[in-house]
This record gives C-alpha cells, sequence and structure tokens, in this order.
C-alpha cells in the first residue's frame, strides 16, 4: 500500500498546534512560578503529547501494533526524563541558564521569554519528532516479491527497539549514578568518573541520542520513514555540539578543575575505553 501522504501532512500542522498549546501552557505556568527552568520538565513530557496526538490522528493510516509501540516507548522515555527532572531541580535555584537569558531582555520580559525559550524549544521539538510522527503512517507489508524487502520491516523494527533500550539504559542509569554521587557530600567540587561516566563524559546525553535513532529505525518500514532521520540527526548533533555537551563543559571547568584531566582521558560523546589517566592538574577527576 502507498504511503498516506495527505494524512501524513494534515498530522503535521495538528502537532504543530498542540506544541504551541504546550508550550503556551509552559509559559503560563512559568508566570505563575516566576521561573522558567520548567520548560525542562516540559520537554520530556511534550513528546509524550506528540506521541498521543499523532496516534489518534493516524489511526487507519498504518499498522496499528508499530502506532502502539512507538507511542508507548516515546511516552515512557518522555516520562521518565520529565520525572527525573523534576525531581533534581525541586527546591533548588533557577536554571543559571534561564536566568542569564533574562537578564538580556530588552521591552516585554515575557515576551522576550516566549520568544527566546518556548518558541525556540518548541520548533525543536517538532522537528526531533518527526521519526515519532512519520513511523506511525504507512504499513509495513512486504510487497508481492523480495525476500529482503520483506523482512526489511522485521530488521528494522527489532534493531529501533534494541537501539532504544540500549539509549534508556544509559540515560537512566547515568543519570542514577550521577545522582547518587552528587548525593554524597564527600564528592563536592569533584568530578564523576564512575560507573559509565567511565566511558563517556555524558551518558545521559548519548543514550538520549540512540533513543531517538532507535525511534528512527522503527520508522523505516517505509521509505518515507527516512524523513525522521531528520530529527535524529537534529537531536545529535544538539547534544553533542549544541546546546548539550558543548554548552555544558564551556564553564564547567571553572567550578573543578579536576574535569580538564578527565576530558584528556574521557570520551566526549560515545563511549569508549578511557585513556591511560594523565597527572592530576588539580582535584582529582
Amino acid at each position: 500500500m502507498s504511503f498516506p501522504w495527505g494524512a501524513f501532512l494534515t498530522n503535521l500542522w495538528i502537532t504543530a498546534v498542540a506544541v504551541l498549546l504546550v508550550m503556551a501552557a509552559a509559559l503560563a505556568v512559568a508566570y505563575v512560578r516566576k521561573r522558567h527552568d520548567g520548560i525542562d520538565v516540559v520537554w520530556g513530557s511534550g513528546f509524550g503529547v506528540i506521541a498521543i496526538v499523532t496516534l489518534v490522528a493516524a489511526q487507519g493510516s498504518g499498522d496499528a501494533w508499530r502506532q502502539w509501540l512507538i507511542t508507548a516507548l516515546t511516552v515512557v522515555w518522555g516520562a521518565r526524563l520529565a520525572i527525573h527532572i523534576g525531581r533534581r531541580n525541586h527546591g533548588q535555584p533557577e536554571d543559571r541558564r534561564y536566568v542569564e537569558l533574562m537578564k538580556e531582555a530588552r521591552g516585554n520580559p515575557w515576551l522576550h521569554a516566549f520568544r527566546k525559550v518556548y518558541l525556540v524549544q518548541g520548533v525543536v521539538m517538532w522537528v526531533v519528532s518527526l521519526p515519532v510522527q512519520v513511523g506511525q503512517y504507512g504499513w509495513s507489508a512486504p510487497p508481492p516479491h523480495g525476500f529482503a524487502s520483506g523482512v526489511w520491516p522485521t530488521v528494522v523494527t527489532v534493531l529501533g527497539v534494541l537501539v532504544w533500550a540500549v539509549g534508556m539504559f544509559f540515560e537512566t542509569v547515568g543519570d542514577a549514578q550521577l545522582a547518587t554521587f552528587k548525593a554524597d557530600p564527600a564528592n563536592k567540587g569533584r568530578v564523576m568518573d564512575r560507573g559509565l561516566w567511565r566511558y563517556t563524559r555524558h551518558p545521559n546525553y548519548f543514550g538520549d541520542a540512540c533513543v531517538w535513532w532507535g525511534l528512527a529505525l522503527l520508522a523505516l518500514h517505509q521509505p518515507a520513514g527516512l524523513i525522521g532521520v531528520l530529527g535524529a540527526a537534529a537531536i545529535t548533533v544538539n547534544l553533542a555540539k549544541g546546546t548539550g555537551a558543548t554548552l555544558l563543559e564551556s564553564t564547567i571547568g571553572e567550578r573543578r578543575p579536576g574535569y580538564v584531566d578527565y576530558v584528556k582521558r574521557t570520551s566526549g560523546f560515545i563511549p569508549l575505553p578511557p585513556k591511560k589517566k594523565v597527572p592530576m592538574t588539580g582535584d582529582r577527576a
């Protein structure tokens, strides 16, 4: 069966409206709380909203089991991330990124926040969610001939779930290990270099990327699923080179001197065996 382009294109504007409503609600909550870091919680939960909206809109336009699978995997990932960030931020001062951003406001500060924070994150969320959207459309029934074509939907489905699972492992375990490390007062000012953090400086970011590549693989049951690769590529570049790892590491060396040595011996993104330990220049890493 051919890909239902009309239904999919309709879904794109429906989810765009849904994202706009989510961001408007987030801004309203921020107005009440007088702080903007709640948007970090919305980041994970917003993808769950997109997945559910697409699930409803895509009924009859694709494999029902694949639609439910993609939605479930997205909701589980988004819920875990939202809960984790919510707990992490509870009782803490507002994230300095948003404090600094609001200092740049000229004119109405709430309009500034909407343009610089909520609208930008909404657009990025919509683009990143492309695998979730396109993956719920189209049927994976094999064509009448061709073994490779016939088994392809099964292969990408199995690989997609496996890659997603690897990503969830790195995110969940990495976040838990870091939380435990920070909870120990003896580790104040030190650098986390244990567990998964021994092999990559950002196991949670690497896991995040894997989750989205897994979802992108699930969308490749149809050639149109290549659209979803754009979303996975966008989040990977952002995590590795954009507002993820690069931004985080731009100032952490000032706060934790041992981080310089940690960077020298530890992979920045993809997990790899650590290099030979170098002499310390400051605090233990």
